[in-house]
């Protein structure tokens, strides 16, 4: 019998991680090899250079391939950055049987309708479709629609879109690396697989991956995102900030921004202020995206911070105290899903949130194949994504 492996690639900013990992049939996931590469030709999500995005991919892939003892041929890829984008738009249809019964094809229709109706459109491609409410004649359905009778079936719908051109170049860059491109989940979602469990996404919460040069935040409430958000700024912005504020190189900022006991010949106090000044900054942005979705102060479940910026110290004391709302760092090991790992990879992997997003996807991979369904052709080929599949278990 064929093993169930999956590989995950999360094509960041400031690195490339590949994750090779394996369900048994008892339902446990083992971690079977992992790779961490330095960024090549990655600028804030989109592809700079393609030839050295191409050469990272496959030097990272080939060290998780030793660590394995077996040969990638196929991935899950995380996609991420100021490419991403999200909207609302709202689809309206005729109920296409007869005697007014609601099927999964006239769902699928109102989506398309939907998806049809979002505005300049041109350049972007649909990743993820998230039905939010339904209205049967005017009326709103308390639940699945399917199996209920009308005439006239409304929704609206939460989509998140990347820029097209941006989505082939990475399939190309990861194709180009001898490595066959499965599907495509956007960073944030991926990460809410490992980082985030079932409670935190039914009471409401938001996640935010803090990358090198962005920071994404997507907001969850019933189970299902309904709000999706990219900013311009990172963790790199804080090194910047440190280099420029104690006149030092970037690589010790580096050192000290991760390590505050690296800057003893420092004032710690002028260390924190910098450090703090910046971490304002983002939580102010989430604040505002809070406030415009009416969110600010009403997430019972709070800020959960993952991403590779989010391991700075007390972070989540300055994001309660800036959101006033409970916030915690999320990593892999947050999830529901019994994962073993190696010991010389535990500690390196399962808890530190810089892992969450490929750790993610190869969750994402597991829950695809327990539902019998592939679709990273149809992915590519049309607009779909993982989330489709899952339409059911997120429908109100």
């Amino acid at each position: 019998m064929a093993r169930n492996i999956i590989t995950g690639i999360d094509i960041g900013t400031s690195t490339i991680k590949v994750l090779i990992a394996e369900k048994k049939k008892d339902g446990q996931i083992h971690i079977l090899g992992a790779s961490k590469k330095l960024s090549r030709g990655i600028r804030k999500g989109y592809v700079a250079n393609f030839d050295e995005v191409a050469e990272t991919i496959k030097e990272a892939a080939l060290d998780a391939e030793k660590m394995a003892g077996i040969s990638v041929k196929r991935a899950y890829i995380a996609i991420g950055g100021i490419i991403l984008g999200s909207t609302r738009s709202k689809g309206s249809i005729m109920v296409s049987k007869a005697d007014g019964e609601i099927t999964e094809y006239d769902i699928k229709r109102v989506i398309s309708q939907g998806e049809d109706n979002i505005p300049n459109n041109s350049n972007k491609r649909v990743i993820n479709a998230f039905p939010l409410n339904f209205k049967i004649d005017g009326n709103l359905s308390l639940g699945r629609p399917t199996g209920m009778k009308g005439g006239k079936l409304e929704a609206e719908i939460f989509f998140i879109t990347c820029l097209n051109q941006h989505l082939l170049d990475l399939i190309k860059a990861v194709e180009s690396a001898g490595i066959a491109v499965e599907d495509i989940v956007v960073s944030p979602l991926a990460a809410s697989f490992s980082a985030l469990n079932g409670q935190q996404k039914e009471m409401g919460c938001v996640l935010a991956d803090i990358g090198a040069g962005t920071v994404s935040i997507m907001v969850f409430e019933e189970s299902r995102p309904i709000s999706l958000e990219v900013f311009p700024i990172g963790s790199t912005h804080i090194t910047n900030d440190i280099a420029l504020g104690l006149q030092i190189t970037l690589e010790d900022a580096e050192k000290i921004k991760i390590d505050h006991e690296a800057g003893m010949n420092f004032s710690k106090r002028k260390l924190s202020d910098i450090i703090e000044a910046r971490l304002n900054d983002i939580f102010e942005l989430i604040e505002s995206h809070l406030k415009k979705i009416n969110r600010d102060g009403l997430l019972p479940a709070g800020i959960i911070l993952t991403g590779g910026g989010s391991s700075l110290v007390s972070l989540d004391e300055v994001a309660k105290a800036s959101l006033r709302l409970p916030a915690k760092v999320g990593v892999p090991l947050d999830s529901q899903n019994e994962i073993i790992s190696p010991k010389n990879l535990k500690e390196h992997i399962l808890s530190i949130p810089e892992w969450s997003v490929v750790t993610g996807l190869c969750l994402a991979g597991f829950n695809e194949d327990a539902n019998k369904t592939k679709v990273g052709e149809k992915l590519i080929s049309k607009t779909s994504s993982i989330a489709k599949k899952w339409l059911r278990s997120f429908l109100p």
